[in-house]
């Protein structure tokens, strides 16, 4: 009796200890947690996250978001130390930045975030923006905001555009009334806007372009953005026929005074169709070496000529014209250009500027090209359209 209980007795000891060793790390027991004190773990913090990181459009907003908390602060630099802005939302669960960054820079975010509870979270991460191979910085056209009915919006480019798309996208034209337009490429660095008919007397244009981080294709980014608005005074519209060598002029759509003119000879025919003022000047020298007459050629001229508005980069101008006074309603004898009275002239200088339309009919010459400088209302606007 006694050997059999000792050993069922030592058989049950043995159990005892290797329960016990299986229940301990590394074999050895657990410590006894202090009288009153908890044996739960602390809770995490926050989940933190920075988002975009790498090649960020410096357009684009940065977001930081907290998952199961709020943010306590959040503090992004750029690499001299100074402090981006941004909005934290009302619940603290994210927090936008609120202005644009600068291409190729690395920025230093630092975020604290806590729990309902109060567990805390401390991030420190990194925001790179891209680095565009070339910047392109866009100007506008017309340089003057009170214009003519007649007037386009020229968009030029510093470079010829690969992805024409993304640039028409990034740009906005808006009237007041709201009148129907389109855009057109005129060339690879040159991009214009104009209605589907002269804009209405009175109208106020705006032009919105988010060019800045917008991809222009090739490596090229743009640099700025655009804004420009223009206000268009009354339609005033002249008429000029080579027919009855007469201009008509009118006062939305008035008629309020008519001038005996002389257009280009046969040699030196007009350009047909609508031209648009681009610039006037008191005074302006006319050689005609820019269009290759020369010196001891016959033809050449070089001379100082008043009251002038350019109508087209072909040379082509309404001016005074004191010496072809004689001509004026009966021959068509300039180089191209309208040519005026002096009193005429200076009636016309004082009403009409940039914007303001001149329409030339009869005058033999061939028509106006829309590359021309303002020549955009040569084509159909159903055409005008299909180009943008």
């Amino acid at each position: 009796m006694a050997r059999s209980w000792t050993l069922g007795t030592t058989a049950l000891l043995a159990a005892l200890l290797l329960a016990a060793g299986c229940s301990a790390s590394g074999g050895t027991p657990p410590a006894a947690a202090p009288a009153g004190a908890s044996s739960t773990m602390p809770r995490p913090g926050p989940s933190v996250t920075v988002d975009p990181t790498a090649d960020v459009n410096p357009a684009a907003p940065v977001h930081v978001r907290a998952a199961g908390g709020r943010l306590v602060s959040v503090r992004m630099t750029n690499p001299a130390g100074d402090r981006v802005t941004g909005t934290t939302a009302p619940d603290g669960s994210t927090w936008t930045t609120s202005e644009p960054l600068a291409y190729g820079r690395t920025y230093t975010v630092v975020v604290d975030a806590v729990t309902p509870e109060g567990a805390p979270t401390h991030l420190q991460s990194a925001v790179s923006t891209l680095a565009p191979r070339r910047q392109d910085a866009a100007a506008v056209d017309p340089g003057t905001t009170d214009v003519g009915v007649g007037q386009p919006i020229a968009v030029t480019f510093g470079h010829p555009v690969t992805d024409k798309d993304a640039a028409v996208r990034a740009l906005t034209v808006t009237s007041d009334p709201p009148q129907p337009g389109a855009w057109h490429w005129i060339s690879s660095t040159q991009v214009d806007y104009r209605p589907a008919r002269y804009w209405a007397p009175g109208s106020t244009v705006t032009l919105a372009g988010k060019l800045y981080g917008a991809d222009l294709g090739g490596g090229d980014f743009g640099a700025k953005d655009l804004h420009e608005t223009f206000h268009v005074h009354d339609a005033w519209v002249a008429k000029a026929d080579g027919a009855t060598e007469q201009m008509q002029l009118f006062d939305n759509g008035a008629l309020v005074r008519t001038m005996n003119i002389s257009l280009g000879s046969a040699k030196f025919p007009t350009h047909t169709g609508t031209h648009v003022v681009s610039d006037k000047q008191p005074s302006v020298v006319m050689d005609s070496a820019t269009y290759g007459v020369g010196p001891g050629e016959p033809g050449y001229y070089k001379e100082t000529v008043a009251l002038d508005e350019r109508i087209s980069d072909d040379g082509e101008f309404v001016h005074s014209a004191p010496w072809s006074v004689g001509q004026q309603g009966s021959d068509n004898v300039s180089h191209g250009c309208v040519n005026l009275s002096p009193a005429d002239a200076q009636w016309f200088y004082d009403h009409f500027g940039i914007g303001d339309v001149v329409e030339v009919t009869n005058s033999g010459g061939p028509a106006l090209p829309i590359w021309d400088r303002w020549g955009d209302w040569a084509m159909p606007f159903d055409q005008w359209r299909a180009g943008a």
